[in-house]
């Protein structure tokens, strides 16, 4: 990548967090969660390893779990598409049990792909890491969109 478009990919990575709890926002119809911060909507994110030890090692997701974990995926899909103009859809399938595979597609092409597993865990261990490994998600999407625009935008 060019240093102008690196540049551009990190300022636009900054926005995750920031999209992420516009995500957040824009679930509360009748304004509840007005009074809280965006730290305090973020913190469900936040899986220590003591809180991780308390969860079951088998066990199924909860709803909860599965919709905190789509609104990360839509945000990082909508991160990516404020960058680069090309819509970018999430989808996921998910056996009940907490296993499956999700990917970010841009047109024809596939920009992230990962395979669940422990969904009833999902979480980071501090809100860095959350921001971290989802700036790394965004870049990586959008270094793809820009190697293959073509398909991307097909």
């Amino acid at each position: 990548m060019a240093e102008s478009t690196v540049e551009a990919v990190a300022s636009a990575t900054r926005g995750f967090l920031n999209e992420l709890v516009k995500q957040w926002r824009a679930q509360d119809l009748h304004g509840s969660w007005d009074a809280k911060s965006d730290h305090d909507l973020l913190e469900p994110y936040i899986m220590t390893r003591d809180k991780r030890l308390e969860i079951p090692l088998m066990s199924d997701p909860d709803p909860e779990t599965l919709w905190r974990m789509e609104l990360f995926y839509n945000a990082i899909g909508l991160t990516i598409e404020r960058f680069t103009g090309v819509m970018v859809s999430p989808l996921m399938k998910l056996h009940h049990e907490g296993f499956g595979r999700l990917v970010l597609t841009a047109g024809r092409l596939i920009v992230f792909n990962k395979h669940l597993r422990d969904v009833h865990r999902f979480g980071f261990d501090s809100l860095e890491k959350l921001e971290s490994e989802g700036e790394r998600i965004v870049a990586d999407g959008i270094e793809w969109i820009e190697k293959y625009p073509e398909v991307a935008r097909y």
